[in-house]
């Protein structure tokens, strides 16, 4: 990107933003110079003197420096018509800025010509080292800004890249585990077309009907938890028709959570799995409860089933696979404040507890 000709407000700005800095830096020369001169006693003079002279030249050097470095141009010159401003600038901010002194101070004005008095020479000189150390300075710290920008802009593109990293794995991990469901329901369809094909049939009805319904909301990047148990109540609808009455469940979600957000697909392998390893492998089968409740500043999401419990459960790849790949949601969406436990539930069964931050969830 081409330089642009600084405007008067950004001269400006940058000259009162440069102005504390130039003051307290012509205040030091002063104190320097009474150190050198041993004139201690009379310090404050060289000090009004110093930053009359010193603000005049961040006044007339600043301001070409910021003219010269922020317009289009081959860099060498630049900085040969920096050196140049700085020959010129020295004298006449040393001149001029002890004749504004002087009058502050009510002292005698000094004639024009006194610039080319010899006792004159080692002042413009000390003049022309403090102003050249000054925007040494100013060129350096702008540097540092440019490199510190830079660094910024660098690590936000790296941020963005990682989020979306993230949402591809959310993403991959979401699709694994629309086909674990999708997978046993059809495997147990094919069992039944044997058996009960009526009943086989009027399942697999129910089935597209589910797909169709839940298509567009597994997709989404978020839903909220009264759309979430709608879905659930439809998937488990689904199982109470292949299941008969070895399966009954419950959902208790309060009216004051309902629109919360959340992202899709969370509870469906847990509920799945409360299912499959859960209450099929038992004879009575059993219930299911899903809730929700707010903790603090948590969500608490639960998946309570009264099956063969965490110690008689097969422990199967598609166990596996539901949960971690749950936790491995979790672990991306929320990092550490999120987590996923499994209990024992009490008489019997397995309890699955989702603990999300309620201001991300």
């Amino acid at each position: 990107m081409q330089p642009v000709a600084p405007s008067f407000t950004f001269l400006v700005r940058r000259l009162v933003k440069d102005a504390p800095l130039g003051f307290v830096f012509s205040a030091l020369c002063g104190v320097v110079i009474a150190l050198v001169t041993g004139n201690m006693h009379r310090a404050y003079l060289n000090i009004v003197y110093s930053v009359c002279i010193g603000m005049l030249a961040l006044l007339l050097i600043d301001t070409a420096r910021l003219l010269i470095f922020h317009r289009p141009g081959n860099r060498k010159m630049k900085w040969v018509l920096l050196v140049a401003v700085l020959l010129v600038s020295a004298p006449i901010a040393n001149f001029g800025g002890i004749v504004i002194a002087a009058s502050l101070l009510g002292h005698p004005i000094p004639p024009l010509r006194s610039i080319f008095a010899p006792a004159e020479a080692n002042m413009m000189l000390f003049t022309l080292l403090a102003a050249t150390g000054a925007v040494m300075l100013f060129i350096n710290r702008e540097r540092m800004a440019r490199i510190e920008a830079e660094v910024a802009k660098e690590r936000a593109r790296a941020e963005i890249v990682e989020r979306q990293a993230v949402q591809a794995q959310l993403q991959l991990l979401q699709a694994q585990i629309e086909p674990h469901m999708l997978f046993n329901t059809l495997a147990n369809l094919q069992g039944l077309i044997a058996i009960d094909p009526e009943r086989a049939s009027h399942i697999l009805d129910q089935f597209i009907q589910y797909l169709r319904a839940t298509l567009t909301s597994s997709r989404a990047p978020h839903t909220t938890l009264a759309q979430e148990f709608e879905l659930i109540d439809a998937y488990l609808g689904l199982m109470c028709m292949r299941m008969g009455e070895r399966l009954r469940y419950r959902l208790e979600l309060p009216d004051a959570l309902r629109r919360l957000p959340l992202p899709p697909m969370l509870l469906q392998p847990l509920v799945e799995n409360a299912i499959i390893h859960g209450l099929e492998p038992t004879v009575a089968g059993g219930e299911i409860t899903i809730s929700a409740r707010v903790s603090g500043d948590m969500l608490d999401l639960s998946v309570c089933d009264t099956g063969c419990g965490l110690s008689d459960a097969p422990r199967t790849a598609g166990t596996r696979v539901g949960v971690a790949n749950t936790r491995d949601r979790l672990q991306g969406l929320f990092g550490e404040r999120a987590r996923l436990e499994l209990e024992t539930a009490i008489p019997r069964g397995t309890i699955a507890r989702l603990t999300l931050p309620l201001e991300q969830s």
